[in-house]
């Protein structure tokens, strides 16, 4: 397993040793005491989730402003373009973000860590994208930011229009969103 850092030093993009051969591949998505190491993150985690969308759907940018949620996510079919977002008032980057391709093909995971909001948009003709949460989800405590807020200004490989949820295409812009100290 190797950690790379991101333009935004606490968002982790890691890369996992995959072996393979003729009859498939065997990689380990997960070991908490090689994760600690590696990152210096020490959590747990609490809840997996499971998501299947078509191409151009785009989720998020969420995030819970109690119970705040660290993500590691992955994609075991097909592939995103994940976003996370800093939403730290105090932080250097407050209000940046990192995109990265994630896919069934490259096996990377991000860690994206409380206090950011996260989204991705599929990017092949589905995706199957897979994420631990250090918290519970907590519906009263969610927010939705706009994914297309030009504060912001992601960079999203759209084709066109993305579909969305009505929640996501009710989102906030930065200045008028629930932040964290």
């Amino acid at each position: 397993m190797q950690i790379q850092k991101t333009a935004i030093a606490d968002v982790l993009l890691i890369e996992s040793t995959v072996f393979g051969d003729d009859r498939g591949f065997f990689y380990e998505s997960f070991n908490q005491r090689r994760f600690q190491e590696l990152t210096g993150v020490v959590t747990n985690f609490v809840q997996d989730n499971h998501s299947k969308s078509a191409r151009n759907v785009l989720r998020g940018l969420h995030y819970q402003v109690e119970q705040t949620q660290g993500k590691l996510v992955r994609v075991v079919a097909g592939a995103v373009f994940d976003v996370a977002v800093d939403l730290r008032k105090s932080s250097p980057t407050f209000g940046h973000w990192v995109g990265v391709v994630l896919s069934a093909e490259n096996k990377r995971q991000l860690w994206v860590p409380p206090g950011f909001a996260h989204g991705f948009m599929v990017t092949s003709d589905s995706a199957e994208f897979l994420y631990k949460t250090t918290d519970y989800w907590a519906q009263q405590f969610e927010r939705t930011l706009q994914w297309n807020d030009p504060a912001i200004g992601i960079e999203w490989p759209l084709e066109g229009s993305p579909l969305l949820s009505s929640k996501d295409a009710a989102g906030v812009l930065l200045a008028d969103a629930e932040v964290f100290a």
